[in-house]
This record gives C-alpha cells, structure tokens and sequence, in this order.
C-alpha cells in the first residue's frame, strides 16, 4: 500500500478522536469491538455489570493490543439505571474525555422453551436486559448530554437474526430483539436534527458465553440439534467469528465514513437472512 493510500484510509476509518463506551462490554462480541476500535485509534470504556468481568476483559485488551492500557478505561455499571448511567459518562469523560460513540452491547436470554411454559417474570427480565439496559436507558442518557453541548455522537445497537425472523422457544429475546430494530430506526429519525446517527448490527450466529451451550454439546464438542440446524440455515456453513463484525463497526464508528448514514440495521450473518429452499 502506498503513502496516499495509507492516509486515505486512515482518514476515513481512523478514530483517533473517538471516545467509545461499549455496555456489556466483557462479552466475547464487546471484546473484539472494543479490540477493533482500539486499533482504529479510540480510546474506550467498558461498562459491564460485574467489575470482575470487566477488569478481565480489560486484560485480555491490553494483552492483545501494545498500547491500549493508556486508552482503555473499565466501569461497574447497571446500564438499566438512569443514574448510574449518569454517573459513568461523568467518571469516563474524566478519565478518557468526553464520549462521542455509544455502542449498545448489553443483551441475551435465559434459555429456551415452549410458549406454554414460558415465564412472564422471565421473558420480562429479557426484555429489560435487552430494551431498557441494552438500548433505551443508555441512549437516552448520552443523547441528552449530547443535545445539551449541541455535539454530534453516534450509537450503535446489537440486533439480532430475531430481528428480522423469531427464533423458536427465545420468546422475551424475539420480541427484544424486533423491538432494538425498530427503536434503532425510531431513534434515528427523532436525533437526526441533532446531528446523532443511530444504527445497528445484527450479529448472526457467534458463539459466546450465551449461547455456547444451547449450540455446542459441552462434554462431546459437537454441535448440538440447534446448533447443526442454524449450519444447516447458514450459507456460508460456519459460525462467525467475533472478529468479523469489525469492519462493519468500524463503518458505523467513523463520521467520515458513514456520516450521511443512520436509521440502518447491518446484518453479519454468514447469509442466515437469504437462505432458501
């Protein structure tokens, strides 16, 4: 790659200006954003639930990317409180500067079952994790702040394959998952005029501490009859790998890149969404 190149690409993609909060941030699928994002250049703060899990996710962030320990920054935080909300921005703005990109990662479900059986306690717990942590209670947070200093952000939501199609026997999940579709285009349209772009990734099928089991027979290691089904559904015949919704991210990060960009869902599936008979 020559010179020109190098600066044209660095130009669009690169976020030495960037302030990232990713919520949920000690999952597998947090880990690899947070690692592209580091190497765009932004400095970034994990929010996670569990201080532990964050201060291990950090960890492996360091080990992987020289450097990143003076950007990276870990929080303990309830994304589901307004407050607490609050109170991170304020601790990360001090510690990395005033944020400018929200990445929604918070979300998952609580195992699968029959409509009959299903809970109404439980599928609203899964909704809470995925609407009100995982999108609603942090967007708002950083959209006011954003507003009141009239500066631009960007936010970008974690779909879902369940956005588009339901999953079997995931009911709190399915209706979490089309509601971050439509919240994500809702939300773009209100905050446009304030210059905040809202869009999504919809991660296809990825193993991680989630799902692992409900995919991958944990004594054997073969897929299970879930798991060889969504295979058998994905053209490409593969789960994804983490590492691989990096360049969309880095796509919906960068201003430069997708500035006229927002109200989109980017589905990363492997193809799941086309498949036919």
């Amino acid at each position: 790659m020559d010179e020109r190149s190098a600066v044209y690409l660095q130009d669009l993609f690169g976020l030495e200006a960037t302030v990232a909060v990713i919520t949920g941030g000690a999952g597998v699928i947090a880990g690899a954003m947070a690692e592209a994002l580091l190497k765009a250049g932004a400095r970034v703060a994990l929010w996670g639930l569990h201080g532990s899990h964050i201060n291990e996710a950090a960890r492996r962030l360091e080990a992987s990317v020289p450097g990143a320990s003076a950007r990276l920054y870990g929080r303990e935080v309830d994304a589901g409180q307004e407050d607490a909300c609050r109170e991170a921005f304020a601790a990360t703005e001090a510690e990395l500067g005033p944020p400018t990109l929200l990445v929604n990662g918070v979300g998952g479900t609580r195992g699968k079952r029959p409509l009959l059986e299903e809970d109404a306690d439980g599928f609203q717990q899964v909704l809470r994790l995925n609407l009100v942590a995982g999108l609603l209670v942090p967007t708002k947070v950083f959209a006011a702040r954003w507003i009141e200093r009239k500066q631009k952000g960007t936010v970008v939501n974690i779909a879902s394959m369940a956005s588009y199609v339901p999953l079997s026997g995931v009911w709190g999940y399915d209706a979490a998952k089309a509601g971050v579709l439509n919240l994500t285009q809702a939300a773009a349209k209100e905050l446009a005029p304030h210059g905040i772009r809202v869009n999504a990734l919809a991660p296809g099928f990825f193993l991680g501490k989630q799902n692992r089991a409900l995919l991958v027979d944990q004594e054997t290691g073969e897929l299970t009859a879930r798991g060889r089904t969504i295979i058998a559904r994905t053209p490409f015949g593969r789960f994804g790998e983490a590492a691989e919704l990096a360049g969309a991210l880095l796509f919906l990060a960068s201003p430069r890149a997708s500035g006229f960009v927002t109200g989109v869902c980017i589905p990363v599936d492997g193809g799941f969404l086309v498949d036919n008979v």
